[in-house]
């Protein structure tokens, strides 16, 4: 009669188990966006988002207390502006993180070696850059460790540690995942449309979106494909530096956090 009892409530506790795990890392995709900042107010993602990231220490800004700027840039493929993009921040003295791919990695290992010999980041973008969200828990860890392994390879960088999230979709499942290999998600409160490669506007245009959404605590996101982009780099840190803003690294913008949120690390 014992086991009648106990046998229908230890399902009972697995099925709750299961739904409580489902509910706390379900796969419902979400796609990034947030109110662009301006007026040198920072931008703003509303409240799920901003639980997301404080549930699964992803970040998409820093504090807005010090005009600190973190330059990040997405290397999907290669379009000829990104050796010219890494004289201008060689010649500023300005840190940056790059989010490869495995393509990038495969085309132009060159440029991803000097991006780790001048001190830049080398970030995980995926290695096909799928939507995360379609695949299966072993294809995106496979996803993950290809990109490390590889940049591991050819740079001789042993550690990776920060990821953005191809086409900037997640779901509380894949960053539960990522967290687990050991990864922060890094998104942005700084952006526009300048991945077009054949609807570029001009460096003007790519200079005018920086300045018109900058912040303190801007995580910037920007592309290298973008020949504005190349074109508009350099006054655009000239300016911000006149501006008073610092560009820092996301390794400064970690130990950051850490400091401001201990319990979290």
């Amino acid at each position: 009669m014992k086991r009648l009892i106990i046998v229908p409530m230890v399902l009972m506790l697995f099925f709750v188990t299961q739904l409580e795990a489902f509910a706390t890392n379900s796969n419902a995709p979400n796609h990034w966006g947030f109110n662009k900042g301006k007026n040198e107010q920072p931008a703003q993602a509303g409240t799920k988002l901003d639980e997301m990231m404080k549930k699964h220490g992803a970040l998409y800004k820093g504090s807005s207390d010090k005009k600190n700027i973190y330059l990040t840039f997405d290397n999907g493929y290669e379009n000829g502006y990104t050796a010219n993009i890494l004289n201008i921040l060689r010649r500023q003295k300005v840190p940056a993180t790059f989010f490869v791919t495995g393509h990038y990695l495969k085309t132009t290992p060159e440029l991803v070696v000097r991006m780790v010999k001048e001190g830049h980041i080398v970030g995980n973008h995926s290695w096909s850059h799928p939507d995360m969200t379609s695949k299966s828990d072993e294809a995106i860890r496979n996803e993950l460790q290809k990109v490390k392994e590889e940049t591991e390879r050819i740079t001789g960088q042993k550690t990776m540690n920060y990821l953005r999230p191809p086409r900037g979709i997640f779901s509380e499942r894949t960053m539960a995942i990522a967290n687990q290999e050991g990864y922060t998600h890094i998104f942005w409160s700084l952006a526009f449309k300048d991945w077009v490669v054949d609807q570029q506007k001009g460096a003007n245009y790519s200079y005018s979106e920086v300045m018109k959404q900058i912040h303190p605590g801007a995580i910037l996101l920007l592309h290298t494909v973008s020949k504005d982009n190349a074109e508009a780099l350099d006054s655009i840190i000239t300016d911000l530096k006149k501006r008073g803003y610092t560009f820092k690294s996301l390794d400064d913008l970690m130990i950051e956090q850490q400091l401001a949120n201990p319990m979290l690390y």
